[in-house]
């Protein structure tokens, strides 16, 4: 058990029956009545975001969660196959379970599966991935890098707004959270 007061981002707690993430948290001391803490979690079996208020000194059980470092190898129908690095032992994932993860993950990716007592939760992307673009309209010259975007596919099928410059068949740096154009790779 621990105290709402040493909440930090990215810790990860066991609340009304599942698994939440905080994503973000504010001690709040009025000048009258009982100190509170207000934070945003992410419930890590649907994805859902929810804020919610404690009483300072509330206590919540932490969650042990754990990362393995795992390769995407293929997708096989609906289902996704990973491989531990270290044991080589394969693990399948519904698509189901990768609807948002799906937009960015290629083939021989490494990722971390989140696991929580031997149920698998999720994927977590790196922060940024390297895709190359699969259509947009070509660059017209003259076209400044601070002169707007256009939209462009990529080859996993995310649409992501990238400047006018950009041509089919860049190589380009992806941010997989907010799935925005970063650099050319």
């Amino acid at each position: 058990m621990i105290s709402v007061n040493e909440f930090r981002t990215g810790l990860t707690i066991e609340f009304d029956g599942d698994i939440w993430r905080v994503m973000e948290f504010q001690h709040v001391k009025p000048g009258k009545g009982a100190a509170f803490v207000r934070s945003k979690l992410r419930n890590l079996r649907s994805g859902n975001v929810q804020e919610k208020t404690f009483r300072a000194g509330e206590k919540v059980e932490k969650a042990q969660i754990d990362n393995r470092r795992m390769q995407y190898l293929y997708a096989n129908g609906d289902e996704h196959v990973f491989m531990d690095n270290e044991s080589y032992e394969q693990l399948e994932l519904a698509s189901s379970q990768l609807e948002y993860e799906l937009k960015f993950l290629k083939e021989n990716m490494e990722v971390h599966v989140i696991t929580y007592k031997d149920e698998v939760l999720g994927v977590e992307l790196p922060t940024t991935v390297v895709l190359e673009v699969a259509e947009t309209e070509p660059g017209i010259k003259g076209d400044t890098a601070s002169g707007g975007s256009k939209p462009a596919k990529m080859e996993t099928g995310v649409i992501v707004q990238v400047p006018f410059f950009v041509n089919q068949g860049d190589q380009l740096v992806i941010n997989t959270e907010e799935a925005e154009y970063v650099s050319r790779a």
